[in-house]
């Protein structure tokens, strides 16, 4: 028993040299990129948010002030089938790094077997030439522990928690992407209805000119033509209104796919576009790196890639398991649990790779240039932020001063389709005048309600690219989980 404590004591103190080791491989720095000093497309009046600028108010679609945005919104992250895979996705990263921590503790295993055997000179060392059949009863504990001399283990947890949070960004991306489609989509269908609330106004009106013109040919003061031309215009106008109908319907079944349902079971009720984009004050150029969730998962995966390399490292040199082995052992099951019965082993193993073919530096190689691509990949999503920035701002600034120059080229219109409907009716000018007057205010109305759509899905695009109201601290906050639509 005192040789036993001994090389108990021997492997204690050979543990705790071994803990001390270090881990191989270069340790993550993250990646330096060019920020500008401000967004070149911002319009004067344009401010830095400050921090109560993002005070938790709830979803950043508030701010429309649309109870019913934010209704469908509310619905998005737990119903949104694309949400969910990236949420499982999550669940199973989150998983791998309890995966990966548990390759830091022992591996202790228990086992009990009793069988019977036929042998010659049984029991007695020597081979008497006689046969005999007996039994055999064992019980042991069986431990083993590989220290992680090199920091393989230790950089497989700091790779696996990198990419959980990677995981963790793509979900807050995914959300994110599938909310500004929503508002995107609901806005362009209440555009929509405001271009049908206009078709229909303006089916009304050619109608009412067709009566007109049918009594003015009826008193011999029109021509057939007139009466022609009028019938024609108020037709297209109804089929104008009715194609306006399948684009309408295209976007609420596209909402509804968003929102977890099937298109069949679900309607919104019409609504005009009213809506004007709120006022969103500008951030800094350096603040995007932490609220773009895509940002942060292509970081989080150039960290991860970082940590493959020095896994790929510690390869090249020798691992060490330490193992040790108690129980019982006798031939009869009475004396099977007493001491002297009773057996026990201890004692370290060193096992290195001598040849290989190059496997080991192939698969450093591999690993370096997958970092590479991780940091490209990384230092494009920060361009492509910046672009999307930029070219929000620039759409929402050029919209705003598009809306006014459209709405004071309606009221022209407008007055233009007064003057020559009374001269018509005075018969100083003809029916094509009326005809052109009409169609070209009809066309600037129509244009001034699609400006003010594309104004309304520039703004949520702007939200959208700065990252909405996402923060790179909640990396790490358990996510809201989304309806589970299938039997377990």
């Amino acid at each position: 028993m005192g040789r036993a404590r001994a090389l108990i004591l021997g492997a204690r103190v050979l543990a705790t040299v071994m803990l001390g080791g270090c881990a191989v491989g270069p340790n993550y720095q993250r990646t330096q990129v060019a920020v500008p000093e401000h967004f070149k497309e911002a319009a004067e009046g344009w401010k830095p948010a400050q921090p109560s600028d993002h005070h938790e108010r709830g979803g950043w679609w508030a701010v429309f002030e649309d109870s019913r945005l934010s209704e469908l919104e509310e619905r998005v992250a737990l119903a949104n089938q694309t949400v969910a895979g990236f949420e499982a996705a999550y669940r199973q990263a989150r998983a791998l790094v309890a995966q990966a921590r548990a390759g830091t503790y022992p591996v202790l295993g228990a086992s009990v077997s009793a069988g019977r055997s036929r042998g010659r000179g049984r029991g007695t060392g020597v081979d008497t030439g006689t046969s005999s059949i007996g039994n055999d009863y064992s019980a042991s504990l069986d431990a083993s522990w590989e220290p992680d001399l090199w920091g393989r283990v230790r950089r497989q947890v700091a790779g696996a928690k990198a990419s959980a949070q990677s995981a963790a960004a793509n979900l807050a991306n995914a959300k994110l992407s599938a909310q500004a489609l929503l508002a995107q989509s609901y806005f362009q269908l209440r555009a929509l209805d405001a271009t049908q609330k206009l078709l229909d106004e303006t089916v009304l009106a050619y109608r009412h000119s067709l009566t007109l013109t049918q009594n003015r040919y009826e008193q011999g003061v029109a021509a057939r033509t007139d009466v022609l031309q009028a019938q024609t215009q108020w037709l297209l106008a109804r089929a104008s209104a009715a194609e306006n109908e399948i684009a309408r319907a295209q976007f609420e079944h596209a909402i509804a796919v968003l929102v977890g349902e099937p298109a069949s079971s679900f309607a919104i009720a019409r609504e005009p576009l009213r809506a004007t984009p709120p006022e969103i004050p500008a951030q800094l150029p350096s603040s995007l790196l932490e609220r773009r969730p895509d940002i942060a998962a292509a970081e989080r995966a150039a960290a991860a890639a970082n940590e493959q390399i020095g896994i790929a490292i510690s390869a090249f040199f020798p691992s060490l398991t330490l193992s040790a082995s108690g129980g019982f052992s006798s031939l009869a099951l009475a004396q099977w649990l007493s001491a002297p019965s009773l057996v026990w082993s201890l004692g370290p193993q060193l096992v290195a790779t001598l040849l290989d073919g190059g496997l080991r530096t192939a698969q450093t190689d591999a690993a370096r240039a997958q970092y590479d691509q991780s940091v490209a990949n990384y230092r494009q999503t920060v361009l492509a932020a910046f672009q999307d920035v930029e070219d929000a701002l620039v759409s929402l600034r050029v919209f705003e001063q598009e809306v006014i120059l459209q709405e004071e080229g309606v009221q022209s219109a407008r007055q233009v389709v007064d003057i020559v409907t009374n001269q018509y009716k005075a018969g100083t000018a003809t029916y094509l005048d009326v005809i052109v007057a009409q169609t070209t205010a009809f066309s600037a109305e129509q244009k001034l309600v699609s400006i003010r759509g594309q104004r309304m899905v520039a703004a949520v695009n702007l939200i959208k690219a700065l990252g909405g109201g996402w923060d790179v601290k909640q990396l790490d906050e358990d996510p809201p989980k989304p309806k589970d639509t299938k039997p377990r």
